[in-house]
Formats: structure tokens, C-alpha cells, sequence
């Protein structure tokens, strides 16, 4: 593959996903010309209309621009992309130059000094807060992420290019692509079993990952988890080789001092809930004293940080009801969620809404899932989210709300889920899954912010 920046053109099959889009704003930020289709629009792909990059969502190859030629265009492409779409087998069948996702992902960070962040759960928030700590700090970084950062209000951060902070996304093994100098491992759950078939095979390719980092770099690891390669710790329930000391919650938000192998850096504020969070922080801020920032920069960073989008998003309304939105997905981040939750309103009733989001991963995780949903008080499950799979026959939601310990437990589609959700009786309303359950969020809000005490 010759020098991707020496490319007029780059054309973006499936635009519209959260790492696609960075990478668009990227080679735009570069002062390229982007182009790009998607199925259908979304908030995302008119936000980036909006930044001056066309986009069709019609698979029609007489609407591809006729600037476009194999010499002057490279096209990357997401795998989620079904074979037979016709705008892609046209570019197959004209000899353009096509590389997935991750592959353009690792031939950027070929030339930075690259920091990687992976793991099953984690990898947004402390992606997210790093490159805010970066930013705070006038660091010359770049970040992908795989979520929208409330401070920015986009998945990507630009400050320079020596510096790049990427997701390392395990699905399709995507992050053996990468060229990190710096990483974090936050977990080693087994997730995509459609690709790994078995949890060996996740700790295999996260200790291939392991083995990327150079001898001269950085690596730290969730305590605990199987990595051999040579790394440090972080954890915030145990003593590593950097963890947590005095944590206290204040309100939403906790404060906690950081042990180091070399210092203690005391009263450090994380603005946004959940004990899991505290755990990312470390993760970030142990990346971020590599980076030589010092410690009352890392301070004022992290208090000023907002978190991301559909990361525990949480609205108080004046009628007193609490609406939280997040994107979990997972039997382990449901947990973490919920756990949250009734931390912060132990008393109060919980309504649940969760998107069940691929076949497989339902398939794979129920019984997790029905433990992890049986926390609320009451559920509605909508009909699974398909992305790229075809159904798997018997598994369907109600065959996974069977499973579910709760009395007061339904099934929904998308389409009339606000209906149901307003006979309800509910003192906090939480919506979770990582399909299209995010297009509820505007007409929950307008709807209790209409609802009088």
C-alpha cells in the first residue's frame, strides 16, 4: 500500500459508525476531500454533512462523485459492510485500492507515537478522558474514539499529530493492526464469541496484542487479568502498581488520591459516577504521567472532564424523575450500570429499557443477562438489534425475558416503547443497549421535561 496521505480522495463505506467517522474528520482535518455512504441517516452522518462531507445513502453507484479514480482515491470500508453491496463490489471491480477500518487505523498510527487502549469494557471512557487530558495539557495528540465526549461534542480530538490515542478494538482482531508505544489492557472478558468461538482465544489475541508494545514502551494492565507480556498494574479495589487510595463519593462525583511507584498524588475529583469509572481513571492517569504532565494539570483535567455521550448520561427533571442513558451492552457493564444506580438511589424504583444488540452476543451472555437484568424493578425488552447478523432461529427476546427473574417484565418494539414507558410507574427511568435505542433519548427528555410535579 503506498503512503495513505498521499491520496486527493478517501470514499467511506459505512461513514456513519463511530470509528468510520473519526477517521473521515481526520483525513478532512487534513485538508483532504472525504466522501461517503451509509444506510440510512443519522444524528452522526448530518453532523458531518454539516463539516462539508457529502454523503449518499442510496446503493447506487450513478451517485458516486465523478472526480473519484483508482489513482487519486483509496476507499475504507467497515466490515459490518454486507458482501453484496453494489457501491462496494464497484470499487472492487475497478481496481481501487480498499482497506478495512483498522487497517487505515494502523497505518496512521505507524508514524506517531501511538497509545492504544483496549479491553471488552473501558476503552471509550478512558480513550475519551486521556485525550481530554492531552488536550487540557496542549500535548500535540490526535484521538479516535468510539464515542462522542461531552466536552468536544466529537469523537474526535485534534491537537497536533505526533501523539495518537486509538481505541483498540478487539473485534475481527482489529487491533493487531495497530503500532502502539504505549498501552492499557482494561479487561479480557469474553465478548464477540462469533469471531473468538472461545474464551482462550480472546486471552490469546489480547497477549498477541501485549506483545506489540516495544521493549522501550509503556504497558499497564488491569489487576489481575492473564497478559505475560512485561507490564505494570492499575486497579481501583486493590493495591497495583498504581490504584486508588481514600475514595470517597461526594455526591456524583468521587474523590480519590493516586499511589504511584513514585509518588502519591492526592485529592484528584472525577465528575461523572460509578466505581468502574474511578478504575478508567487510573488507567488514563497513569498513561498521562508518562507523557511527563504534571500532577496539577492531571488535576484541573480530570474535574473539568464531562465523560462521553450514552455513557451514564444522566438528567434530573423538575418533576423529580431521574432519566439515565447508557450505552452497555454487556452482562458486565449492565452490572456496572445498575450497580451505579442503586448506589446513588437506593430507595427509588427502577425502570429498565434494554436493546438486546446481535443474536450472537444474546445467544452467548443470556443467562448472564438475565442475572444482570433481574437487578432492575421493572423491564422492557425490545426485539434484538441485528446490526450485521441474520436472526438465529429461537433466539428472540422473549425467549431471553424467560430467563429473567422479574414479575414485571414485557416486550417491546422500538417503535412503541415511549407508549408503554409512560403508563409507567417509575421514579428512574434507565435505557441501555448499543442498536438505535439512542433515537428515544430526545423524546424521553422533551416527554418529562412536559410532566408537572
Amino acid at each position: 500500500m503506498k503512503n495513505i496521505h498521499t491520496y486527493k480522495n478517501y470514499y467511506f463505506i459505512g461513514i456513519g459508525g463511530i470509528g468510520m467517522s473519526a477517521i473521515a474528520r481526520y483525513f478532512k482535518f487534513s485538508n483532504a476531500t472525504v466522501y461517503g455512504y451509509d444506510k440510512i441517516p443519522t444524528k452522526l452522518t448530518h453532523n458531518l454533512e454539516n463539516e462539508n462531507i457529502p454523503i449518499i445513502y442510496d446503493d447506487n453507484i450513478s451517485l458516486l462523485p465523478n472526480t473519484i479514480s483508482v489513482e487519486n482515491t483509496i476507499v475504507i470500508y467497515t466490515p459490518a459492510i454486507p458482501e453484496n453491496l453494489k457501491i462496494k463490489n464497484y470499487f472492487i471491480d475497478n481496481g481501487f485500492t480498499l482497506v478495512k477500518r483498522s487497517q487505515i487505523l494502523g497505518e496512521i498510527t505507524k508514524s506517531t507515537r501511538c497509545i492504544a487502549i483496549a479491553g471488552t469494557h473501558g476503552k471509550t471512557t478512558t480513550s475519551t478522558l486521556l485525550g481530554h487530558i492531552c488536550k487540557y495539557a496542549n500535548l500535540p495528540a490526535t484521538a479516535f474514539l468510539g464515542g462522542i465526549s461531552a466536552n468536544y461534542k466529537s469523537n474526535f480530538i485534534y491537537n497536533g499529530s505526533k501523539i495518537s490515542i486509538v481505541e483498540a478494538d478487539e473485534f475481527d482482531r482489529s487491533f493487531l493492526t495497530l503500532y502502539p508505544n504505549i498501552a492499557t489492557i482494561t479487561s479480557t472478558e469474553s465478548d464477540h464469541l462469533d469471531i473468538y468461538k472461545n474464551h482462550e482465544s480472546i486471552i490469546d489475541s489480547y497477549n498477541q496484542f501485549a506483545d506489540l508494545i516495544p521493549d522501550n514502551g509503556f504497558l499497564i494492565v488491569k489487576k489481575g487479568l492473564p497478559i505475560k507480556a512485561k507490564h505494570l498494574t492499575y486497579s481501583a479495589y486493590e493495591k497495583a502498581d498504581y490504584y486508588a487510595e481514600n475514595i470517597q463519593l461526594v455526591n456524583d462525583h468521587f474523590k480519590f488520591d493516586l499511589v504511584t511507584p513514585h509518588q502519591i498524588i492526592k485529592d484528584f475529583i472525577l465528575p461523572i459516577p460509578g466505581k468502574h469509572n474511578v478504575e478508567n481513571a487510573i488507567a488514563a492517569l497513569a498513561i498521562a504521567l508518562q507523557l511527563d504532565i504534571e500532577a496539577e494539570v492531571l488535576r484541573r483535567a480530570l474535574a473539568d472532564f464531562k465523560g462521553v455521550l450514552r455513557r451514564f448520561n444522566k438528567h434530573v427533571f423538575e418533576n423529580n424523575k431521574v432519566y439515565i442513558d447508557d450505552y452497555a451492552h454487556h452482562p458486565t457493564e449492565i452490572n456496572a450500570v445498575l450497580d451505579t444506580i442503586r448506589n446513588l438511589y437506593p430507595t427509588k424504583k427502577l425502570l429498565t429499557v434494554f436493546q438486546p444488540h446481535l443474536y450472537s452476543r444474546t445467544a452467548d451472555f443470556a443467562e448472564d443477562f438475565a442475572k444482570s437484568l433481574g437487578k432492575t424493578d421493572k423491564l422492557i425488552l425490545l426485539d434484538i438489534y441485528p446490526a450485521r447478523e441474520i436472526p438465529i432461529e429461537g433466539i428472540t427476546s422473549e425467549w431471553l425475558a424467560d430467563k429473567i427473574p422479574l414479575d414485571d417484565k414485557e416486550i417491546s418494539s422500538i417503535d412503541n416503547v415511549l407508549e408503554t414507558i409512560k403508563t409507567k410507574d417509575f421514579d428512574v427511568l434507565l435505557t441501555i443497549g448499543a442498536g438505535n435505542i439512542d433515537t428515544l433519548y430526545d423524546p424521553i427528555i422533551n416527554w418529562l421535561n412536559e410532566i408537572k410535579i
